[in-house]
């Protein structure tokens, strides 16, 4: 498949994915007789993969040294698990403090509802 169907199936633009290959998170890819990227549909987990690392706030330099381990194959099974256990942790601190966050502004929101409440409750009625 062409660059633009990849960023489409993906929802990136060109300009990441071409990123992703400069930088080595993506591999370099095949090329059609016209120089013309040519994707092969079995790059779409890893793409969808590294986009979850993404919004999970993996920094790119971590994301590469996995993509790293990655293509060195099996032998570095325990070392992404490792860096993944890691990340993981960071993850779970990180959801824990948004639902601190959550709490404070859930009860910031009752107490705006009870006051709006109240002072319909003693607003004049109309005749």
């Amino acid at each position: 498949m062409k660059i633009g169907e990849l960023a489409k199936r993906c929802d990136l633009s060109v300009h990441t994915i071409r990123y992703y290959e400069r930088i080595g998170l993506l591999p370099f890819v095949d090329r059609d007789r016209s120089s013309h990227r040519d994707y092969d549909a079995t790059i779409l987990p890893w793409i969808a993969f590294l986009g979850r690392l993404k919004t999970t706030g993996m920094p790119v330099r971590d994301m590469l040294r996995y993509a790293r381990l990655r293509q060195r194959g099996r032998e570095t099974e325990a070392e992404r698990r490792h860096l993944l256990e890691q990340h993981r942790q960071c993850v779970s601190e990180h959801v824990a403090r948004l639902q601190e966050c959550l709490l404070v502004l859930d009860g910031k929101i009752a107490g705006y509802a009870d006051s709006e409440r109240k002072d319909q409750d003693h607003a004049p009625q109309a005749q």
